[in-house]
């Protein structure tokens, strides 16, 4: 399908808007006014949504998938999907960042924020393997500098660093996998490459080597075991709000980028391979996650261990290899979403009340603020598959793949990790509604913006898991765009 360069420009205006936005960020950034540095939040999540209005008007997706921009990327429903999903998490980052006193009024921050969006939505519409690993690095490049932004604490300037150090590592590594790829096939553009891998008739060990060292780069993106050893550390330093898009919108953008490799590049030869390697991953997230969240004292490492379970469930729609796999997978990835965002957000008002990230200082939370605890237990309630919440879907749909694609064993280990996963969630609410608080002084919000943020995503979490079609219906459109 041929576009001309307008429809071209207009396929990609949401990032073009983002550059607009990024530069507005620059200006308020020099001009240093306080009064525009205290609605810094606003025009962030405003911008966000103006793109988003902007896809939905000027860059839908066409029946038939089309290449732009010199096949450089892809416009199809996948892309569509993802781009409103990184949209509506950096959107609602922004928001959440407005109650954070140490990075609430500074215009890099949210320059950070920007950038990383660009690229994570670069990621998704990226059709080949040089703009890929431009996209990658455009999204992670800001993260690092927004982990580790609150200079003046040690946490916060650790995680930073050590963040920035292995995220290079798993770089190095992803694109050496993808210059292996390049001189099996002989192009980099994806949908090319498969094609390339069985004209040179190129050996199944050297396709397995290709796999195993881009699946190592992608596990590290969305903290997969056994390469998730920097996600404790990095979501405890950063803020708050930083760990949440960390543990969402960031891991979305992998998997977008993951899905599309593994559909493209080695569908044709290798596919028994990589399902097999998946599903190793699957089982090692699940298990390490579950098991080393259970004695966790800190409710943020604790929440990292279950991001890191979470990433596994997930793999398990990727294993299966079918339709219903990756439309659970994407399902799963949109009720995620709005689940920890809300529970990061939380976490963070709590955080900024009490002074600690510990599990203590929710101790009596129904008896200080009865709003907030029930906000905890709808979110942790998702996380766990507990119906009417969006994570029960999510969990059968990909579960159901899993035993449709003849995978059963895999979802029964994936049943055994959601029981194990919900005894740590219940000590949490334990802990809310039957420990006695250190002190009785009730907890009250007085953000009505932040308040608004946290209201949208809890609605969200039900209506995942109480309208299932729509939804559904949109994840499988994106599943069928890969």
């Amino acid at each position: 399908m041929t576009l001309t360069v307008a429809q071209m420009t207009l396929a990609i205006l949401p990032e073009l808007l983002l550059v607009v936005l990024s530069g507005v960020l620059i200006v308020i950034s020099i001009i240093k006014r306080e009064k525009c540095n205290q609605v810094l939040g606003c025009i962030t999540a405003g911008g966000m949504i103006l793109a988003i209005l902007s896809a939905f008007l000027f860059a839908m997706p066409k029946a038939e998938p089309a290449l732009i921009w010199g096949g450089m990327l892809r416009l199809d429903s996948a892309t569509f999907v993802f781009r409103m999903i990184f949209l509506f998490g950096a959107a609602l980052t922004a928001i959440f960042s407005c109650t954070e006193d140490t990075i609430r009024c500074r215009p890099e921050f949210y320059m950070m924020l920007v950038f990383s969006t660009l690229g994570m939505s670069l990621m998704a519409t990226a059709s080949d393997l040089i703009m890929l690993f431009l996209a990658v690095e455009t999204a992670s490049i800001p993260l690092y500098v927004m982990a580790g932004i609150k200079v003046k604490e040690e946490k916060s300037v650790e995680a930073g660093l050590k963040y920035f150090l292995f995220g290079g590592m798993s770089s190095a590594i992803m694109v050496y996998g993808f210059s292996l790829i390049y001189g099996f096939s002989g192009t980099t553009h994806l949908y090319d490459i498969a094609q390339g891998i069985i004209a040179q008739q190129v050996p199944l060990a050297g396709v397995v080597v290709a796999i195993v060292l881009v699946l190592a780069g992608f596990a590290f993106k969305i903290s997969a075991a056994p390469f998730h050893f920097w996600a404790p550390d990095v979501y405890e330093g950063a803020p708050t709000s930083v760990t949440g898009f960390l543990s969402t919108v960031s891991k979305a953008a992998g998997f977008a980028a993951l899905i599309r490799i593994l559909m493209i590049l080695f569908h044709a030869n290798g596919g028994v391979v990589w399902q097999a390697l998946i599903a190793a991953l699957a089982v090692a997230s699940m298990f390490t996650g579950n098991l080393v969240a259970i004695p966790q004292k800190n409710i943020k490492r604790l929440l990292a261990y279950s991001s890191i379970a979470q990433a596994g469930y997930i793999l398990v729609g990727l294993a299966s290899h079918s339709n219903l796999g990756f439309s659970g997978a994407i399902y799963y990835l949109m009720a995620y979403l709005v689940t920890n965002l809300a529970l990061f957000a939380i976490v963070g008002w709590i955080s900024r009340k009490t002074g600690s990230d510990s599990l203590a200082a929710f101790a009596g939370l129904n008896k200080r603020s009865p709003g907030l605890a029930l906000a905890m237990l709808i979110g942790l309630l998702s996380l766990g598959g507990i119906p009417p919440f969006g994570g029960f879907f999510a969990k059968l749909l990909v579960f159901g793949a899993a035993i449709e694609s003849g995978w059963a064993w895999l979802a029964i280990v994936g049943v055994i990790n959601s029981v194990i996963g919900l005894y740590y969630y219940l000590r949490v609410l334990k802990v809310m509604y039957v420990d006695e608080p250190a002190e009785n002084t009730p907890l009250t919000v007085q953000e009505p913006l932040w308040l608004i943020g946290l209201i949208l995503c809890l609605v969200l979490v039900v209506v995942l898991g109480v309208i299932l079609t729509p939804w559904f219906g949109i994840s499988n459109w994106a599943a069928v765009g890969f």
